[in-house]
């Protein structure tokens, strides 16, 4: 395990020092995601028209009723891990949904428009934010596979989602029009579905079935970033140099991450996103010296930068060591460790 020996001095090369861990886990508003009461939980709630339901992922609470949607559907599954479908590895989705919303980062950058600003429409979930973009093929393409593997039952209407008002070519809008158009990452997150709806029906799934199952949902998660991170390239330009080189640092980290099947259900997510930067960056920013981000924030973001250099240093090749190094159990077991160990 000498990769996990290199990657230990990778992201250790920062002078901050982490405080204790945070154990702020109590009221309802802390513990879900922005306006998760309000989100639709039921396909019913969404307007029909034409004889489809039709969805509006261009609406925080719209895109997030989607989230709701697969939480709700799949809570069966996961009884074995905590009452209120707590123990569910699909929370990491709407986490990080929340947490773009919460951060601003969902609005638009340019500030042409006032687009997910308070002043304008603040639901508004703007086309030419990047992470707005990455995001919808960690949502809606997840969702509409989910109805095509059968999650949800036959449905009385099909399933139609509303383009944005630009960049229209670059999303597809139905099960029909997205196995089209992205039929690999369609079979991904379909895969991840149909091994439960399926292979465990009704039962619950085991520890050593979760684990299977968490390696679905990152190889499907990876996949979609892999598809939809050069894609929306030209949207970066709307972004801040800290920001872009955080989002792209980001991306290299989930990379990482994925590796190690690591936990994304409601309370591991709760505790792992309070370290990350609770607005957007701007221009003068310079971890370790972020003064309103406490130690654990300012670490954090100098070991992704660290990660994402060293691993383009190498050409990769640190990423496939590390992949190699969390091809076991016991391997991922001392990966997740070492990620927890950024921020504790």
């Amino acid at each position: 395990f000498s990769i996990c020996a290199l990657l230990i001095v990778t992201v250790t090369l920062c002078p901050t020092t982490a405080a204790p861990r945070s154990e702020k886990y109590a009221t309802r508003e802390d513990v879900y995601p922005p306006l998760w009461e309000l989100a639709p939980e039921n396909l019913l709630d969404f307007p029909v028209k034409g004889n489809k339901t039709v969805i509006n992922a261009w609406n925080y609470q719209e895109r997030l009723g989607i989230y709701k949607n697969l939480l709700k559907s799949s809570a069966k599954y996961f009884t074995a891990f905590g009452s209120q479908n707590i123990g569910n590895i699909l929370w990491g989705l709407p986490s990080q949904h929340g947490w773009q919303f919460r951060t601003g980062r969902l609005a638009d950058p340019s500030r042409a428009t006032s687009c997910g600003y308070e002043d304008g429409d603040l639901l508004c979930i703007s086309v030419r934010s990047w992470w707005s973009n990455i995001n919808y093929y960690l949502a809606v393409i997840p969702f509409l596979a989910a109805v095509e593997a059968g999650l949800f039952g036959q449905l009385q209407y099909e399933i139609e989602i509303l383009p944005p008002e630009e960049q229209r070519a670059d999303f597809c809008y139905s099960v029909a029009d997205c196995r089209s158009h992205v039929p690999n990452l369609m079979d991904e997150w379909k895969a991840y579905f149909e091994v439960k709806h399926k292979a465990v029906r009704p039962a619950t799934l085991s520890s050593f079935q979760l684990d299977d199952a968490l390696g679905l949902m990152w190889k499907a998660h990876v996949t979609s970033n892999a598809y939809a991170v050069p894609k929306f390239q030209d949207n970066l330009k709307y972004l801040s140099d800290p920001e872009e080189n955080f989002g792209i640092d980001w991306v290299t980290g989930v990379d990482f991450i994925a590796a190690t099947y690591f936990s994304t259900d409601l309370p591991t997510m709760n505790t792992f996103q309070a370290f990350l930067p609770q607005r957007m960056l701007v221009e003068g920013d310079i971890p370790p010296f972020i003064s309103d981000f406490s130690p654990q924030q300012n670490r954090v973001l100098i070991s992704l930068k660290a990660l994402h250099k060293a691993n383009e240093l190498t050409g990769g090749l640190l990423l496939k060591l590390w992949e190699k190094a969390m091809s076991t159990e016991a391997g991922r077991k001392m990966g997740r460790k070492l990620i927890e160990g950024l921020v504790s």
